[in-house]
């Protein structure tokens, strides 16, 4: 028997399904080709800024003949439903958080290693060099083409009664995860005791004390408003991971040649613009947080990073996984 839940689920997949063939369908009447491109996060998000000027290129580059139509705020599914839509065809785009792809493509495991990127720098060196490439098309077997990455900064732990200065602050707290599996290592390696859920359910899990904090980059921080509820970000910069703006190969493999090298550009250029709007919304916020009473810790990451080594040195018992940790930390 089909439980209640699983039901529940097939219906909403089903509704979305539906709605975006419908779409798909209208934009078949012209000659000009639509493609659809989902995400979760509010328009105020300067990943989204990236996407509008990605749609911008991309009509400019086209001559308006390939197009995207955005539909942000989650208004076609969470994450992971969207990927799963992107599987069967029903959406053409999305941008998900690499470790959400790490679930679907095994080598998106790599972004979420603690203390792997050393900086700003290496991360980028990384991303926009060989490494980037092979995480881009690692995902076409599991009908997932990567396109570019996007600057997501580095995220940290912030919790509503105390300041962590040190991994040992750490003990006992319940902290909020993504969930996968490296998220979950990285937060219990530390001393912390793991809690995957889902963010859309994170700010009342704050408020009713089902979890001690979370971990996450400033602008995620801010448009949550979990600022509110917690007044402690410890700037202790344990992952560097990327986002990851993909399309499902059902739609890329109907794209002419011509039209591939239209998205490939559009989705390279429109990278340079969204790391400027995330450096100067995390200047903006930064300063908003203040006056509204949020306390900035920074520890000395030495002590988190020898706690966290384990994860990395355990990711390196596959081979696979060490040829390209080896080549990371080699750039």
């Amino acid at each position: 028997m089909i439980k209640p839940k699983a039901i529940k689920k097939s219906i909403v997949l089903g509704t979305l399904t539906l709605l975006c063939l419908i779409l798909s369908s209208c934009a078949a009447v012209s000659d000009t080709k639509v493609l659809y491109f989902a995400h979760s996060l509010p328009t105020s998000h300067p990943v989204h800024k990236g996407i509008l000027d990605m749609q911008s290129i991309l009509n400019e580059k086209s001559g308006g003949k390939l197009q995207i139509k955005v539909f942000p705020d989650g208004q076609l599914g969470s994450e992971r439903e969207v990927l799963e839509l992107l599987q069967i065809g029903s959406i053409a785009i999305t941008k998900v958080s690499a470790s959400a792809l790490s679930n679907f493509a095994p080598e998106y495991q790599i972004t979420v290693i603690p203390y792997l990127f050393r900086d700003d720098a290496h991360l980028w060196r990384n991303l926009e060099g060989e490494v980037g490439e092979q995480l881009l098309a690692s995902g076409s077997e599991y009908l997932l083409r990567g396109l570019c990455f996007y600057d997501a900064g580095a995220r940290s732990f912030y919790t509503k009664e105390k300041p962590i200065n040190s991994p040992d602050d750490l003990t006992g707290l319940k902290v909020r995860v993504q969930n996968d599996q490296m998220s979950v290592s990285m937060a219990n390696t530390l001393g912390a005791s793991a809690t995957p859920m889902a963010f859309s359910e994170l700010y009342t899990a704050l408020q009713q004390n089902v979890v001690d904090g979370a971990e996450n980059n400033i602008p995620s921080f801010v448009t949550s408003n979990h600022f509110e509820v917690c007044k402690y970000y410890t700037f202790d910069e344990h992952t560097m991971i990327p986002d990851v703006v993909i399309i499902g190969t059902k739609f890329w493999d109907k794209l002419s040649d011509q039209e591939k090298n239209w998205l490939r550009a559009a989705s390279k250029e429109s990278v340079v613009a969204q790391k400027r709007y995330w450096k100067e919304t995390i200047a903006e916020q930064m300063e908003m947080l203040k006056k509204n009473g949020v306390q900035f810790t920074y520890p000395n990451k030495e002590a988190f990073q020898e706690k966290s080594r384990p994860i990395m040195e355990n990711m390196k018992k596959d081979p696979k996984m060490k040829a390209i940790i080896d080549k990371i930390n080699a750039n």
